[in-house]
């Protein structure tokens, strides 16, 4: 990648979210294992447990590249303390790509389904943004990649609330990308559209034989 550390520099420092499956378990693995070692890999997911994934894509071991640590996008104190564990490393770039999905009609869509929704994939993004911003503000240099989607810029049939939220997060972080600058940090946004991982498998969904589907 671009932001790859040149030759004779020190490792970058690069924090993951949602690195369980997925995108983030292949950007975890791809930078874990590149053969230059130019990365200092923390992978981090809600529950560790299912970090076993991401140790086989490595042939089963924990190279010196890579450290898996708890977080939990929804929660402050699970937050504070990943940003109190790496505060000794100079966090180089910030991979904001934790997220659920939520497909349906929108009567079938449930206020609990909606909240949980909003606070992963937006407040989540903030909570973790702001747990991070200020070590990289006041170093006046890092990277923020946030994990967006083509539903970011344009609705999509039955996903109304999932785009709803990709809406939120353009607008953050074009907001912030703006105020940023000043202090040498780069927010990238990336746009996917469909990608095979086991996002669907995750979806939320509606009960098939619920009247509303039929």
């Amino acid at each position: 990648p671009r932001w790859a550390a040149r030759p004779g520099m020190e490792r970058s420092t690069v924090l993951i979210t949602g690195c369980s499956s997925g995108i983030g378990l292949g950007l975890a693995a791809r930078l874990a294992a590149d053969a230059a070692r130019r990365f200092k890999v923390y992978a981090t997911m809600r529950d560790l447990a299912k970090g076993e994934r991401l140790l086989e894509r490595l042939g089963g071991s924990c190279p010196d590249t890579l450290e898996l640590l708890q977080l939990d996008v929804t929660d402050p104190c699970s937050l504070a303390a990943a940003a109190q564990h790496v505060q000794g490393q100079q966090l180089d770039v910030l991979v904001c790509n934790a997220g659920v999905g939520l497909m349906g009609p929108l009567e079938t869509c449930s206020e609990q389904a909606m909240q949980t929704l909003f606070d992963v994939n937006v407040f989540g993004a903030v909570r973790t943004i702001q747990a991070f911003l200020p070590a990289m503000k006041s170093r006046r240099a890092g990277r923020i990649i946030v994990s967006s989607s083509i539903g970011g810029l344009q609705g999509l049939p039955f996903n109304a609330v999932y785009c709803a939220s990709k809406f939120a997060v353009e607008g953050l972080c074009e907001s912030l990308a703006i105020v940023l600058r000043p202090f040498n940090i780069h927010l990238t946004l990336v746009e996917c559209g469909p990608v095979h991982t086991s996002f669907l498998a995750n979806l939320q969904r509606p009960d098939p034989e619920g009247s509303e589907m039929r």
